[in-house]
């Protein structure tokens, strides 16, 4: 709770009218809690300027927005023919040379996860992303946000008055998502086709309705959907059903017309396709009970289990997995029977790592097994961190300068190096530590890309993947990710040949050093394969039916221990990850090279019989609309605000007994392309120039100390009714009602400067100083209607007597930490206190303190136990002046059971004074309050099938005075407490809705009642 920083009370006061300054997720906004997204780089901009695209990039990423300027020209070469349509205007895209980086974007507001590729965002079609870790992966990004913009474009971006969002903003993420997917990367996907046969396989195939559950992951499923539908009916039916359904915000029925099939109907043909076409993949491949045993995971407890890594004895393994609930950790399991023993990193609560790169890395145990590294974010910058296993604390946070991130560590066999991959300058390349030396040395350094490096035992070479031997960087042609060796000493690399068309990732060496296991999905389903280094002979070793995968197709999937030679790679099956171990000495030596099912491409999606393939030629061909690399033109940014949105203007005329009056009201929010810099300007007239509420705000978020400054004038206003009788002379006299209209009016005048700085996620500090001048005036009617005749016989206007104006210089400090995880309607994990002093200086002194924690504890899943103290009061010679408004603690977020609107007058005995001991005690100039909840969120999940939470709480608090010198200090300071239970909503993410059934103790009159309210939980 913040009260007003000034503020005149009244009983039964009503808002006319008030503005507010939205300036997005961020602390200058004055949140009271919430995470912060720090920005610990300043990034000077320049614009690359091709045909139809301004790509924004900074100097360590020239070379690589030059090569995604011209991927970008190509994607929209591809997009306009297939999709019958051009961009209107010119299509900004914003690179970020890693996610690190890219998560600081002030383009987005919010945070950014670290599962988000890239964003297109709907005010400005702004399209930003960080670069990938190769320039495949860079490429399909980029055409899969493309997508979203002929999206925007097509179904009616609406800028200026009278804002609407596009059609497309409407339609389901399976819609949206899938065929952005689907447009990008085409119908053959090895990734999404395992997913498919995963589905089927255990009878999970979504129903049209289940397309629009979360749970089915849209990118997947949708994109897979529109595969069906572009192979029954051909690539043109993406852009028709588009633009229909962009009209009618009605994906199903669209797909009914266009199609003449109902939504559900063609549902089943796509099941039925999908069965039809996996039957045979089916018969010839095997489970992974054949290989090996489950260790984590398996299909009766599905679930995140990635990247392992074994202890080179075989008997430890750590591995990445969400078992935690709220984020991903680094945790330590026995390898013989698979039991977790330990979580040695936990991420959730502490904002220390804000990555372990667990989607694109593993860890790497020393020779010794008793070291760990693992690639990490701290303070934004990419640390090699070394963990010591048996104590589980961490003995170095090794910062790398120059690069963005870091993937898959592997020590050299000594113990005196670690080589990893890292992102440099927005491309791929390998690196050597030299721990003893503190040394950097970069072993590779060009476009290509070089990831996942594995140290030989006998430490003369470094296994990595790379598709530098078929890439064309000429024409932007990709080639496949095949095996090679670099020499430790010399830099030397040569290509090591396992199966061309397929891709080859993840080695991992045996032992003796002889062989390679790695990852290949050379039939279409990932799988574990073996091949001799000397003689190149290949064997096959798993034969799995949907496939040894990590969270991407190319995260990593295997380990092997360097002493035992136990095996043990990532499965997906029952919509999750497993861990599968291999100790046979005869399944590790592999066999032969299994034959795929015939007539099958198990990476096809269904339906197998294409009726186009007009995409396909189109995704294979690199040369249509790829310009030269030497035809852009660079320049430097300027950060000219530009008109985001009006919000739709209102006029209104209308009279009454003070007049005559025309209002009417109209926003406008401007901001730069990075959005560093954003401006609000807002009016709203009502009558005169005391009447007219207005706001000028601007935000500068260009550096991690983000200001702002503001300036608004908003008038409240109240008003009292009163009638009696009595003689009125007109000039003759004769008997009256009298009726008396007083407006009150009182006008918030502020100037204000704002300042905040993150130290993290978590952390910050807020200060702010400013102006503020309030004034009052009063006007009263008068009017007397004859007693005989109903005549008007008097009316008036006067002003009547106000208070003086009030004058005050104003400031702020405040210390804010926050580190919750929110379930449907509030906290259920973590901390967040608020600790504050605001001074006021001037016609009034005094000082504002603030102190508020609270506490959720998550004993057993989904029950979350919440506690709350909190003080907040006014001190100083002016804390109790009549004009300030009073202090009221029964506000349902304070204490519940005690709300103003809940009052009646039966609960007051008749006084004199109108004292209402029972509603005075509310009253005070500080609070004192505290309340502990226990929270269940209903159904299945963190917090259920539906934003719903029920709760049982308990509230108490105190209101009271320093010397009770003003009128609202007449209450007896005696403490109140409530008790109940309620309920609460989601509501839609715009508000959360909570039914209190509650019992107010210091009420004897009132017993339990239902309050309702509009507040999100504490």
């Amino acid at each position: 709770m913040r009260a007003p920083r000034s503020g005149l009370f009244r009983p039964a006061l009503v808002l006319v009218g008030t503005l507010a300054l939205v300036l997005g997720a961020t602390p200058l906004s004055a949140q009271y809690f919430g995470r912060n997204k720090v920005e610990y780089d300043d990034f000077k901009f320049s614009v690359l300027k091709t045909e139809h695209f301004d790509v924004y990039f900074y100097p360590t990423e020239r070379a690589a927005a030059s090569q995604a300027g011209r991927m970008a020209e190509r994607w929209y070469a591809r997009y306009s023919q297939l999709l019958g349509y051009k961009l209107r205007g010119r299509q900004p895209l914003i690179l970020y040379a890693s996610h690190p980086e890219f998560e600081q974007t002030n383009a987005i507001a919010g945070e950014l996860g670290e599962g988000t590729g890239g964003v297109t965002e709907v005010l400005k079609r702004r399209i930003v992303l960080p670069l990938g870790g190769s320039l495949a992966q860079t490429d399909h990004v980029i055409g899969h946000e493309l997508v979203h913009a002929f999206q925007y474009d097509i179904t009616g971006q609406g800028l200026g008055v009278n804002f609407r969002l596009p059609g497309a903003a409407r339609l389901p993420l399976w819609f949206i998502e899938g065929m952005a997917e689907y447009l990008s990367i085409g119908p053959v996907d090895p990734n999404t086709a395992m997913w498919l046969r995963d589905a089927a396989e255990h009878h999970k195939l979504p129903s049209m309705r289940q397309l629009y559950d979360p749970r089915y992951f849209p990118y997947r499923y949708g994109q897979a959907f529109w595969a069906f539908l572009a192979g029954r009916y051909g690539e043109s039916i993406v852009g028709d059903v588009l633009r229909k359904a962009g009209r009618t915000g009605d994906a199903e029925l669209t797909l009914a017309q266009v199609t003449g099939v109902k939504a559900d109907s063609l549902v089943k043909e796509w099941h039925h396709e999908i069965e039809a076409a996996y039957q045979p993949v089916r018969q010839v491949t095997h489970v992974p009970q054949t290989y090996g045993r489950l260790l984590v995971g398996g299909d009766k407890r599905p679930g995140l289990n990635v990247a392992p890594a074994l202890s080179p004895d075989g008997n430890g393994l750590a591995f990445f997995s969400q078992r935690g609930l709220f984020s991903i950790d680094l945790y330590l399991a026995n390898a013989r029977t698979g039991e977790v023993t330990h979580r040695i990193i936990e991420t959730a609560l502490d904002p220390h790592y804000q990555s372990l790169e667990f989607i694109n890395s593993s860890g790497a145990w020393d020779a010794a097994g008793k070291r760990l590294a693992f690639g990490a974010v701290v303070n934004g910058k990419a640390v090699l961190s070394v963990l010591d296993v048996a104590s589980h604390r961490t003995e170095r946070d090794i910062p790398v300068p120059d690069v963005g991130e870091i993937f898959n560590p592997t020590w050299s066999p000594d113990g005196r190096s670690i080589a990893f991959a890292a992102l440099a300058q927005g491309f791929s390349d390998l690196f050597r530590y030299d721990l003893v030396a503190n040394r950097l040395e970069r072993l590779t350094n060009d476009a290509y890309a070089d990831f996942e490096p594995a140290w030989s035992p006998d430490g003369r070479e470094i296994a990595f993947v790379t598709d530098r031997f078929s890439t064309n960087l000429e024409d932007l042609r990709y080639g496949n990710y095949e095996l090679a060796l670099l020499d430790a000493q010399t830099g030397a690399i040569r290509r090591l040949a396992a199966f061309a068309d397929a891709k080859n990732i993840n080695p991992q060496w045996t032992p003796d050093g002889r062989s390679l296991y790695f990852v290949s999905d050379r039939n279409g389903i990932s799988n574990v394969y073996r091949i001799e280094v000397a003689s190149g002979r290949l064997s096959q070793v798993t034969n799995l039916y949907t496939g040894a995968s990590g969270i991407t197709e190319l995260s990593p999937a295997l380990s092997v221990a360097q002493q035992s030679g136990r095996l043990v790679y990532g499965l997906y099956e029952a919509s999750g990850y497993s861990l599968y171990a291999i100790d046979s000495a005869q399944t590790l030596a592999g066999g032969p090279l299994a034959e795929p099912a015939a007539g099958v491409n198990a990476a096809a999606l269904p339906p197998l019989q294409r009726l186009s393939t007009t995409l396909v030629a189109a995704l294979h061909d690199p040369e249509t609309g790829l310009p030269a690399d030497s035809a852009f033109l660079v320049r430097p940014y300027s950060a000219n605000l530009s008109l985001d949105f009006v919000t739709q203007p209102s006029l209104a005329v209308g009279a009454d007994r003070f007049g005559t009056y025309v209002g009417g009201g109209v926003g406008m929010y401007w901001s730069d392309m990075l959005g560093n810099h954003n401006l609000v300007t807002a009016l709203q007239a009502n009558g005169g120039f005391k009447d007219i509420s207005a706001l000028l705000a601007y935000q500068n978020l260009s550096h991690r100390w983000n200001w702002g400054l503001a300036a608004q004038q908003v008038p409240y206003y109240s008003g009292a009714y009163g009638i009696g009788s009595g003689t009125v002379c007109t000039p003759q006299c004769e008997p009256a009602y009298i009726e008396q209209v007083r407006l009150f009016r009182q006008t918030n005048r502020e100037l204000d400067l704002m300042t905040a700085y993150p130290f993290s996620s978590a952390a910050r500090v807020e200060f702010s100083a400013g102006i503020d001048n309030v004034s009052f005036d009063t006007q009263i009617e008068t009017q007397a209607i004859s007693q005989i005749d109903g005549f008007l016989l008097y009316d008036s206007l006067t002003s009547g007597p106000s208070f003086s104006d009030i004058n005050l210089g104003i400031a702020n400090a405040a210390f804010v930490y926050d580190n919750a995880f929110f379930g449907a309607t509030s906290p259920i994990l973590g901390q967040r206190y608020r600790l504050e002093v605001s001074p006021a200086t001037g016609t009034l002194t005094w000082v504002n303190l603030l102190a508020d924690y609270r506490r959720y504890f998550m004993p057993v899943r989904p029950f979350t136990i919440a506690a709350r103290i909190m003080h907040y009061g006014r001190y100083g010679s002016g804390a109790e002046d009549n004009r300030l408004t009073p202090l009221y603690l029964g506000y349902p977020s304070l204490v519940r059971g005690y709300d103003i609107g809940s009052f009646s007058t039966a609960e007051c005995p008749q006084s004199s004074t109108g004292a209402c001991p029972a509603f005075d005690r509310l009253l005070g100039s500080r609070l004192f309050v505290g309340n502990l909840l226990g929270v269940l969120g209903l159904g299945n999940g963190y917090y259920g099938a539906f934003p719903i939470e029920a709760a049982l709480f308990a509230d108490g608090g105190v209101a009271y005075c320093q010397g009770g010198k003003a009128s609202f200090c007449s209450g007896d300071n005696k403490p109140v407490y409530s008790a109940g239970a309620a309920l609460r909503i989601n509501v839609f993410g715009y508000a959360v809705g909570e039914i209190d059934f509650v019992r107010p103790f210091q009420r004897p009159d009132k017993g339990w009642y239902v309050e309702l309210s509009l507040t999100p939980g504490f």
